[in-house]
């Protein structure tokens, strides 16, 4: 079961035998045996990589259950169960998660020697319970379940462009202004697309603009390259264009005309948090990532409710583990 599981993280047998000292061969021979016992093929087999049969995903998320619940009965046995040491899986949006929570991940592991982190970076809900994620990060509000979050900060959609794109346009000075513009839309959108913003001031209904890109890419980075360019307008969340805005390179446009900013949290199933490595982790990053976004929120009061201690937030606040940021302008 441990050969099969690695296997799957490491994406070929033979990375499997390196981490596991045991030969290629070895590694076949295990798995074939694992296949044999319950009756089914678990994985295609190609040159290049693996692949779970449908019998083998839902069989590959027991198996990490079960793992982990056997990881942790040695470590309670021992006596060790309060210091932090194992396998700890953090999952994240790629670009919060590469710009933002990777350096803290980094420096876990040089405050923790005995703990190894499985960082998987992913832009699409996952379910923690199913895919053995110990600690997830999420943008987005979130509904009430029996899960636990740790509320860290909020981030903002924005406009932006390059100042030389702005300085050989017309001004913006509303809403309206954006259709004589050219803009970078973020797939999934359309040759015309709709942006919704907050209704005025003592209004109800949402005002909307009518947007036509002239380009239109499939990821964040490309997005924010081609404005710093000085190819359009984007719209996107804060943090991923916040060393832009700081160098200057990029400009924030009407932010009185922004939606209510969103919730950023870090949650864990109820059962994970009582892991030593788990509640280690949550404080360690939790504390940073708020450190982080007081120092780079151009709204300082919003913040306030971040700031209570890490237990009274635990004991309010419990989610659903599959409620990432609803992608209006790209993935979260």
């Amino acid at each position: 079961m441990r050969v099969f599981v690695t296997a799957l993280d490491e994406g070929s047998l033979a990375s499997a035998g390196r981490r596991l000292n045991r030969s290629p061969a070895a590694v076949t021979r295990a798995i074939a045996a694992l296949e044999s016992h319950v009756g089914v093929q678990l994985l295609h087999r190609t040159t290049r990589r693996l692949q779970l049969t449908e019998a083998g995903e839902p069989y590959a998320a027991a198996c990490r259950r079960v793992l982990t619940d056997l990881e942790e009965a040695d470590l309670a046995v021992a006596g060790t169960r309060a210091a932090p040491r194992g396998v700890l899986t953090v999952t994240a949006p790629v670009m919060f998660g590469t710009r933002v929570l990777r350096p803290i991940v980094g420096e876990f592991l040089k405050a923790y020697p005995a703990m190894q982190v499985r960082y998987l970076l992913l832009n699409r809900m996952t379910n923690l319970l199913d895919e053995g994620i110990d600690v997830a990060l999420r943008i987005a509000p979130l509904q009430e379940s029996n899960l636990i979050a740790v509320r860290i900060g909020e981030v903002r959609r924005v406009l932006c462009a390059s100042p030389k794109y702005l300085a050989d346009r017309p001004p913006i000075a509303s809403l309206s202004d954006l259709a004589q513009h050219d803009v970078i839309g973020i797939e999934p959108t359309s040759p015309d697309d709709i942006w919704s913003f907050p209704p005025v001031a003592g209004g109800r209904i949402p005002r909307t603009v009518r947007v036509k890109p002239r380009l239109m890419v499939n990821t964040d980075e490309a997005a924010v390259s081609a404005a710093v360019d000085g190819e359009g307008i984007v719209r996107i969340f804060s943090y991923k264009v916040q060393h832009e805005v700081s160098a200057g390179s990029l400009v924030v446009l009407l932010p009185e005309d922004e939606p209510p900013p969103v919730p950023v949290h870090l949650v864990t199933s109820l059962d994970r948090m009582s892991l030593a490595k788990v509640r280690t982790f949550m404080d360690f990053a939790a504390v940073r990532l708020r450190a982080d976004f007081d120092r780079v929120s151009p709204h300082p009061a919003d913040q306030r409710s971040c700031r209570e201690p890490l237990d009274a937030k635990i004991l309010r606040r419990r989610v659903l583990p599959n409620q990432d940021a609803a992608p209006s302008s790209g993935s979260p």
